[in-house]
């Protein structure tokens, strides 16, 4: 009787850590375009940066609600995309990693995307 509860507990811990470690917080929204984030309200809640372009589309986002880690990308017009580059700063020493506020920005040049991230 003792070995079958000394089992069945372990066995309910194992279940308990199996499941607890595959189920997290994560979070992946799409949106069409600017105005479809402004209507969830996502730059309210800190998952897409203010700094977007009017012009940006394809915009996708997660966020971890654990870790609050945010990763994105964005497209936009070539001529939005340079009004929006100008506004960043370089970050450290990195040349293809720009800054605005918490968000750290990549131009994927091949896909034509920006992506971003929380710092």
């Amino acid at each position: 009787m003792k070995k079958l509860i000394i089992a069945s507990l372990l066995l309910a811990i194992a279940v308990y850590l199996m499941f607890s470690s595959f189920v997290t917080d994560v979070q992946i929204n799409k949106y069409s375009d600017i105005q479809a984030v402004h209507d969830q309200k996502a730059m309210d809640r800190g998952w897409i940066p203010e700094i977007l372009p009017d012009l940006a589309y394809e915009i996708v986002e997660t966020h971890d609600l654990d870790t609050n880690r945010v990763f994105g990308e964005f497209k936009c017009p070539d001529s939005s995309q340079k009004i929006f580059i100008q506004q960043l700063k370089p970050y450290k020493d990195s040349n293809d990693t720009m800054q605005w506020e918490n968000f750290l920005f990549k131009i994927d040049n091949k896909s034509h995307k920006i992506k971003f991230r929380n710092i």
